[in-house]
């Protein structure tokens, strides 16, 4: 059971009153009761004395005088007196006739007698056989003419002690039950204005403790409440800061996670997550709440959990890089540091980078380098040569041989050129400091000008070329990188299409932006090599494409010329005939200046 301290309070009073009305109450009972037989006692003794000299002048026949005045003086003092003898026997009783006093008993034994005999006065309180009720003893020696060492003996029953006792007892009981009472009440008021502030203590308190640092104790009490009040005004004071403190460092631990391009998990001793920022979830492809959860529910990649078993086992930070299947393959750089001293693990953090840009990136820079110096060593090769044999002699020895040589030394520096040519505008496109020069161009024009250069070269292969007929829109573009993306394309589709085929512009309207197709009646393009046609040096048939002099760069120089237009590039082979069609959009523009 569960009391408030306002009713502790109150039963404290209560039985405080309870135990001091008890103390009261014994004390004054037993005083009074000393006090009463005290003041018989004292009375008794005097009638006794008074008694013994009557009795010493008027004794002069014991055996007819001591009844006599026995019955005289008991009735004068409302006591009974008894007169006896030397020898202890009863010669007057105020309470038994004369002729029944040879039944008494011999009274020389008495503790009253004896103590009478012996000091000049005895007295003693007993249960009396004779009346059935507690007597008051008095007994005084006494001499007379007959009788030396007789015993006067005066009895008073307790009977009226007792009922005076019980009336002061009802009296006493009822006066504390009022104070009880009286008590109780003054208890409730006293105990509601004691508990009244401590109400008020504990609700402000409780409002503290719910978060409602603002809230203040007034401290005009000047006491212990007081002290109290303003103890918890300074610690609500110190907590709202520290909260305060706090708040805007998990804010900006927040906001630092929030940002951190690399993945982060914290774990406890058992293993359970206990903090993942949101790259980690990008990471690991998880959507769910995985705080409180082990890290063999959130991903069951082999390698996570063998670095995370070799980190606990040996205690020690850990280093690698592990690939895992999230998504894709992805490859991530991982930093694993335990938390804990002295060999007891309490927790883990683990960073991780996805370094698989990088990684494709380091592919392609290999790949590149490869590629480029594979392209670079047959031209340079095939010069080399024919220059060596030059030397030899076979330019003086055989002119129209010589001659034939140096048109194959001055083809392959031509491819050598062009190949550096388109090196070195990837290589500007990709510079920091490189910006189209971005304007409205009316895209008929563009399209003559680009199909114009190469009609000569279609016209050799019986190639018909194919412009859009009609005006044309205006679109957002550099002037002269538009024109290198129509040669580009249209100079593709005139080297893979056979002779007698056919090369056609279209150009068609696509909301905001502009499509622009080159279609070709070539052989088309393999699907497995559709994915990779953009890539840099990528052929779908090699030796083809450098006996048409190709560099191998020119669909990646289309591709990146466009991406930095806001377009886009796409080839589909042709579904209703032969060939393939390559693709790209721009901006609209508004009309040309000029």
């Amino acid at each position: 059971m569960r009391f408030s301290f306002r009713t502790k309070l109150m039963l404290s009073y209560l039985l405080l009153l309870v135990l001091m009305s008890l103390a009261i109450y014994l004390h004054l009972d037993r005083s009074l009761q000393e006090s009463i037989i005290g003041s018989l006692r004292d009375n008794l003794a005097s009638q006794a004395r008074i008694t013994a000299l009557m009795a010493g002048r008027e004794l002069h026949a014991p055996k007819t005088d001591a009844p006599r005045l026995a019955a005289e003086t008991g009735r004068s003092l409302t006591a009974r007196v008894t007169i006896i003898a030397p020898d202890g026997e009863v010669i007057g009783d105020s309470q038994v006739s004369a002729d029944k006093l040879g039944d008494l008993e011999n009274h020389l034994g008495r503790p009253e007698v004896h103590d009478a005999l012996k000091t000049g006065q005895g007295t003693a309180i007993r249960y009396s056989a004779t009346l059935r009720t507690d007597m008051l003893y008095m007994a005084v020696p006494f001499t007379s003419s007959e009788i030396r060492g007789g015993i006067i003996r005066l009895a008073l029953p307790l009977s009226a002690v007792q009922s005076a006792m019980a009336g002061m007892h009802t009296t006493l009981g009822i006066s504390l039950l009022a104070a009880f009472f009286m008590a109780l009440v003054f208890s409730d008021i006293l105990s509601r204005l004691t508990t009244r502030p401590l109400r008020h203590i504990a609700a402000i308190a409780g409002e503290i403790g719910r978060g409602n640092f603002q809230r203040r104790l007034p401290a005009e009490w000047h006491d212990e409440l007081g002290d109290l009040a303003r103890i918890m005004n300074d610690m609500a004071g110190r907590l709202e800061d520290e909260l305060t403190s706090l708040s805007a460092e998990r804010n900006r631990l927040d906001a630092i996670l929030a940002g951190m391009g690399e993945g982060l998990m914290v774990t406890d001793a058992d293993g359970d997550i206990t903090l993942v920022n949101p790259a980690f979830r990008r990471l690991f492809g998880v959507h769910e709440e995985v705080v409180g959860r082990p890290l063999s529910h959130i991903s069951r990649h082999p390698a996570l959990h063998r670095s995370y078993r070799t980190v606990r086992e040996n205690g020690r930070e850990l280093q690698e890089e592990i690939v895992i299947q999230a998504g894709g393959e992805k490859s991530l750089a991982t930093h694993w540091v335990p938390l804990g001293e002295g060999g007891n693990i309490k927790g883990m953090v683990a960073v991780f980078h996805d370094i698989s840009d990088l990684k494709r990136l380091e592919k392609v820079r290999k790949d590149f380098v490869a590629n480029v110096s594979h392209e670079l060593r047959t031209p340079v090769t095939v010069i080399k040569g024919y220059a060596e044999t030059l030397l030899d002699g076979v330019l003086a020895g055989d002119p129209e041989r010589a001659a034939r040589f140096v048109e194959i030394i001055l083809s392959h520096s031509g491819r050598l050129t062009s190949l550096i040519t388109d090196l070195l505008s990837l290589s500007e496109m990709e510079s920091t400091d490189f910006a189209l020069q971005l304007q409205p161009v009316p895209l008929e024009g563009t399209v003559r000008r680009a199909c114009t250069l190469l009609e000569g070269k279609a016209a050799g292969k019986n190639i018909a070329l194919q412009i859009p007929a009609g005006e044309l829109p205006c679109v957002l573009a550099d002037q002269g990188r538009l024109e290198q993306v129509l040669i580009n394309l249209v100079d593709n589709a005139i080297k893979y299409t056979p002779a007698g085929g056919s090369v056609a512009v279209s150009v068609s309207d696509e909301g905001e932006l502009v499509r622009v197709s080159v279609r070709d009646t070539g052989p088309g393009i393999p699907a497995e090599s559709i994915p990779r046609l953009f890539e840099r040096f990528y052929r779908v048939d090699a030796g083809r494409s450098r006996e048409e002099g190709g560099t191998g760069l020119g669909l990646a120089i289309v591709k990146h010329i466009v991406l930095l237009h806001g377009g886009t590039v796409r080839v589909e082979n042709n579904p209703d005939g032969p060939g393939a069609t390559f693709s790209f959009t721009l901006k609209k523009g508004g009309t040309p200046a000029g």
